[in-house]
């Protein structure tokens, strides 16, 4: 099964036009969100982005998204994997949004604890992670040269040794990393044009991908 990986959205209209031109022209069956769909709110907008979108969705809010109000949204108009264990094809996705705490205060940040509370229930052997927040030291380097992602994630991919982990953001983080048979993968911001491939096989493969207009 193949996905076109978005994240870090942040409201910008013309995502959409061009993440349907991507997804026709590889062939996708399906949309993976991220989180930061809409910067700062309305949550409308979330309905009104997923709502032009012409395959199967499935997302999750991230820190710049209004919580609630944007999951009502993506359940009207998507599959929301916040909080929850789903079968898609024959692989079992694991989705939490939100981030670990950061100097900004933003709408939706969740203690280290609340993280792994949260998702330990739902892992179990090759999993695939949809988070918004990336694992410490992993796809999470910021240009001050620091690592911000949640240790609590580490400790769980550790743990648990999903097939893969699909995080966003951080936007400068963009890329793939393989390490110990888990594929992390940040798709980069969607607000600049960034996206990625994601095969869901026998293998797991990921591509980086950038849209040609923007503007």
């Amino acid at each position: 099964m193949r996905f076109l990986v978005l994240s870090d959205i942040h409201g910008r209209e013309k995502v959409s036009v061009w993440a349907k031109r991507l997804a026709a022209e590889h062939k996708a069956d399906a949309y993976i969100i991220l989180g930061d769909i809409t910067h700062f709110g309305p949550g409308s907008w979330a309905g009104e982005f997923l709502s032009h979108l012409d395959r199967p969705a499935y997302a999750i809010p991230g820190n710049c998204d209004p919580p609630e109000l944007v999951c009502e949204e993506i359940e009207r108009h998507a599959t929301l994997l916040h909080k929850r264990k789903v079968e898609i094809g024959s692989s079992t996705f694991v989705g939490l949004g939100g981030s670990n705490p950061t100097i900004f205060e933003t709408p939706f940040e969740l203690e280290e604890e609340d993280i792994e509370s949260a998702l330990r229930p739902l892992m179990g052997p090759d999993a695939i992670m949809v988070l918004h927040a990336p694992p410490k030291g992993i796809n999470d380097r910021i240009p001050t040269g620091a690592n911000v992602g949640s240790e609590a994630i580490l400790r769980l991919v550790k743990e648990f040794r999903p097939r893969a982990v699909l995080s966003g953001h951080i936007h400068e983080a963009r890329g793939i990393v393989m390490d110990g048979g888990t594929l992390f993968l940040n798709p980069g911001a969607a607000k600049d044009g960034n996206a990625a491939l994601l095969d869901v096989n026998e293998e797991i493969k990921a591509v980086l991908l950038e849209a040609s207009d923007t503007a």
